[in-house]
């Protein structure tokens, strides 16, 4: 469910941003993003962010947006900030190691 970041009129592909699958059990979804290294620091990871959101918010099953993020990730963590999210705990992941985890209210759609 993952799907290109393009931007401009000549569809230039930045990165890839999606969910990591339908909403579970409790309507909780897992989001993730990347962008290009040599497209950092304009942001684009932001703008996947909150179309992220915003897709999250129009699925009715949705209630919850999951991010999950390495605490050595200051610019990812400097994305969601100002979003609505919460660290609601830390936990191990086999091939990232030691991540932090955000949530979200679904419906809460952050201005662009």
């Amino acid at each position: 469910m993952v799907r290109q970041a393009v931007v401009g009129d000549k569809g230039l592909v930045v990165g890839h941003a999606g969910f990591h699958g339908p909403p579970d059990e409790v309507g909780m979804v897992e989001i993730g993003y990347s962008v290009a290294p040599d497209f950092r620091r304009q942001g684009y990871a932001r703008l996947a962010l909150i179309e992220l959101l915003r897709r999250a918010a129009a699925e009715t099953a949705v209630t919850t947006v999951r991010a999950t993020i390495s605490p050595d990730n200051v610019a990812s963590l400097a994305t969601i900030s100002g979003l609505g999210f919460v660290e609601v705990g830390e936990q191990w992941d086999e091939e990232d190691g030691r991540e932090l985890v955000f949530e979200a209210p679904a419906r809460r759609v952050p201005p662009a």
